[in-house]
């Protein structure tokens, strides 16, 4: 491994950890995938740099960290317009920068978005954990000692690739957008045929508000209608609540309500099951901008069918590869 001291941590930021695309494959064994809750930020800021798409960055959450470079590096910041400063002077986002061997990297304040991705050239070098670098804090697993950042950490780098040159930038068109309100497009079900008819509408109806509690497990919204569920004699096994099941597996997006009152839509280091009805699931095109709302932003959920999601995906895809192409010199 590098030596550990090549970025120290001055001031951790509000969330800062490690993550990368994610770990697959134990969500089963309750083990969630974790990774950046903005996979396309992720692949941005890597290819930028010159690193493989899935190279370890720090995901940084509404306060930016300040970061003491003790080599020269090379980095990148997409996602969130979270500007970075190097040695105090505002840089640009979607751009790859020269830091000098003994600056300092801080962050403005965020205008738009909740999420950044830093990509450092060579990635962030922590152990690999299940197949991933990621952080997972409630397991305590992958990232930097399985937790959040703090002062006084030390972060070694890998090695840059040959392609890692400075002032490679984004295309505009290619760059996040992260307005203030958002549309989330949902596949219906699993268990929607469990509201009431009224319940079923108005949830798509009505504008809901990102409340404080969101966070990389799950997005909770309030101020929509309640919602009411079909009266019936519960299972075995189900708790009294009217939103109760027996427990069922949570597919990562799913929206559940508990007591019919605040959706949550689950994200990447959501518990893999439970006993909470989901009435339907966010497409996977649409989970980037979920993991880019901030507290008090609103959103409206669409009903998509089948072929429209995966049409979508497509969609997602095609940028993808755009972003390949564009950031491939």
């Amino acid at each position: 491994m590098a030596d550990a001291s090549h970025i120290e941590v001055l001031k951790p930021g509000l969330a800062t950890s490690v993550q990368d695309k994610g770990r697959q494959g134990y969500y089963h064994l309750g083990i969630p995938p974790s990774g950046a809750l903005d996979q396309y930020a992720l692949a941005a800021a890597n290819l930028l740099v010159g690193n493989a798409e899935d190279a370890a960055v720090l995901e940084c959450t509404l306060l930016g960290p300040e970061l003491l470079f003790h080599r020269a590096a090379l980095i990148a910041v997409t996602g969130a317009t979270m500007a970075p400063k190097i040695d105090g002077k505002p840089m640009p986002c979607n751009m790859a920068l020269a830091v000098p061997a003994g600056s300092r990297l801080s962050f403005e304040f965020v205008s738009a978005g909740a999420r950044a991705c830093l990509a450092v050239a060579g990635g962030i070098d922590v152990p690999v954990v299940l197949g991933s670098r990621s952080t997972y804090t409630l397991g305590a697993i992958g990232g930097h000692e399985g937790r959040r950042l703090k002062a006084g950490d030390k972060l070694a780098i890998g090695q840059p690739s040959p392609r890692a040159r400075a002032g490679r930038e984004l295309p505009l068109d290619l760059a996040a957008h992260c307005p203030k309100t958002q549309t989330l497009r949902v596949l219906p079900g699993l268990y929607d045929h469990r509201l009431e008819p009224e319940s079923a509408a108005t949830f798509y109806q009505d504008a809901w508000t990102v409340t404080s509690e969101a966070d990389r497990i799950g997005y909770r919204y309030k101020q929509g209608r309640a919602l009411r569920f079909r009266e019936r004699e519960q299972p075995f096994g189900a708790g009294a609540d009217p939103s109760n099941i027996v427990d069922a597996c949570y597919p990562i997006g799913s929206i559940q309500v508990p007591a019919g009152v605040e959706p949550i839509i689950l994200h990447r280091d959501a518990v893999s099951g439970g006993g909470y009805a989901m009435i339907g699931t966010v497409i996977s095109a649409d989970m980037d901008k979920v993991g880019q709302m901030q507290p008090n932003q609103s959103a409206r959920f669409e009903k998509v069918t089948l072929e429209q999601a995966l049409a979508a995906r497509r969609e997602h895809h095609a940028r993808y590869d755009r972003l390949r192409q564009a950031l491939s010199g």
